[in-house]
């Protein structure tokens, strides 16, 4: 069997196997808490175009809300992920400049409100969660760029770093080191969770996608994410 097939029947199997054991523990009473919280740390994978011009990120989360039940919970989370850019983003920069020592990085930010939709047994617990918001992302270069009076061929990635073009190629005379845009967008997820004995709180391990539709190049990320919820 093709590895791409073995992949979604093995992601499949693994949830099955997770909500079997999450649904075969003693139903152990445990305290109820109204209010809900979190706080992780994350490692992303851009996806699709996405990957062209970012490298791997990390960041940070942190997240409160309400527990509607001991299944339903609604929760709003701030995002924070640095991002680096990849060296097909910055190769037309650094050959129309001459100069291979420019660098890029940027920033996203993203506001969401969430819901998740959890099952808890005696230690482990399984939860699905899904939610939308804003997502700020801006980039910048390691040093102002002017891209002169000659001719440079337009393409996307110009486009990314801000710069405006004309009839196939790049304005001249302007001079940049960043730019931001923000959208709407929003993210779908999965994760477990591990009781902490004698504490009030759980270790949780949890995946992501988030689309938003930036400017010129949508973002698209997978985050991998571990931490701490109350």
């Amino acid at each position: 069997m093709q590895p791409t097939k073995i992949l979604p029947v093995a992601a499949i199997a693994c949830i099955g196997f997770l909500a079997s054991t999450v649904s075969g523990q003693s139903d152990e009473s445990q305290p109820f808490r109204r209010l809900t919280s979190n706080a992780g740390f994350s490692v992303s994978v851009p996806v699709s175009t996405a990957a062209n011009y970012m490298t791997p990120a990390w960041g940070f989360i942190y997240g409160a809300g309400y527990n509607i039940n001991k299944h339903h919970a609604l929760f709003g989370e701030a995002t924070w992920n640095q991002l680096y850019a990849t060296d097909r983003a910055l190769e037309p920069i650094r050959v129309a400049t001459q100069n291979t020592a420019i660098k890029g990085r940027g920033n996203l930010l993203v506001l969401a409100a969430n819901y998740r939709i959890q099952f808890e047994g005696r230690a482990l617990g399984l939860y699905f969660l899904g939610g939308g918001g804003m997502y700020y992302r801006d980039a910048s270069l390691s040093q102002r760029v002017t891209t002169g009076g000659n001719a440079i061929t337009c393409n996307q990635v110009w486009l990314w770093w801000g710069f405006t073009c004309s009839s196939g190629v790049v304005t001249q005379n302007q001079t940049l080191a960043r730019t931001s845009s923000m959208a709407p967008g929003g993210s779908v997820g999965i994760g477990i969770t591990i009781r902490i004995p004698d504490f009030p709180y759980k270790f949780y391990v949890e995946t992501r996608y988030h689309y938003a539709a930036n400017k010129i190049v949508h973002t698209q990320l997978i985050p991998i994410t571990v931490g701490l919820r109350f």
